[in-house]
């Protein structure tokens, strides 16, 4: 009976991390394939170690972590390869357009801004051949925001019902958290609680909310 030779841990991890890779990015083992022609070992250890293992840490979700990466290559001034590869995983895994510009505008105030600028330049390319609005709409938090103040000054910019309303009011302080590409939490507290007195999931389209909809704690 042949026994087969195991694979090494780098292999292993190659492995899982193109798969991965190939699943958010299209045509990416083809873009895999041509990147790392002349020096595939790299691409097996980069691969492996970016998409094989670090993806597959469950400390930080996905979008949080594409959120980081993307700041680190604004900061490194890396406007090649890095930059148009994460610029599609960083849409893949749900940060909206707005939010990779807020991203650049906020890295711009550590790294310098002759890095921003060259990023910036890149990105607009990146989005020209991506079919997208060039600049984008809002980030969905600012959205969900503009809209909660809109509920508070009693003048809605999208329907909602009573328990809705009631959420947003004052003295309710809000949180906001985006969780998608089109869709933001909002939590409602009072006062120093650490409980929310409901939440509510806000989707947006663009610049504009389409939906509200509350969820209230079940009583005990």
């Amino acid at each position: 009976m042949k026994t087969l030779a195991p694979q090494s841990p780098v292999e292993t991890l190659y492995r899982a991390g193109r798969k991965t890779f190939i699943e958010r990015v299209p045509d990416g083992g083809a873009r895999l394939d041509a990147l790392f022609h002349t020096a595939p070992a790299l691409g097996e250890l980069a691969v492996g170690v970016v998409y094989g293992y670090l993806h597959e840490r469950p400390g930080l979700d996905p979008r949080l972590q594409e959120a980081a990466i993307f700041a680190a290559i604004v900061a490194a001034g890396m406007v090649g390869p890095p930059l148009s590869v994460h610029f599609k995983t960083s849409l893949a895994q749900g940060l909206p357009p707005g939010e990779l510009t807020e991203l650049l505008l906020v890295a711009s105030a550590f790294t310098g801004f002759p890095r921003a600028v060259a990023t910036a330049e890149q990105l607009n390319l990146l989005f020209t051949a991506a079919n997208l609005p060039s600049p984008p709409p809002p980030p969905p938090r600012a959205v969900a925001l503009a809209f909660c103040d809109s509920v508070r000054r009693g003048q809605p910019s999208f329907p909602v019902d009573a328990q809705a309303r009631k959420l947003l009011r004052k003295p309710h302080k809000l949180s906001l958290h985006a969780t998608a590409a089109d869709r933001v939490l909002v939590e409602s507290y009072i006062g120093q609680e650490t409980t929310p007195r409901g939440t509510l999931l806000v989707r947006v389209a663009g610049a504009d909310v389409v939906q509200v909809r509350a969820y209230l704690p079940t009583p005990n």
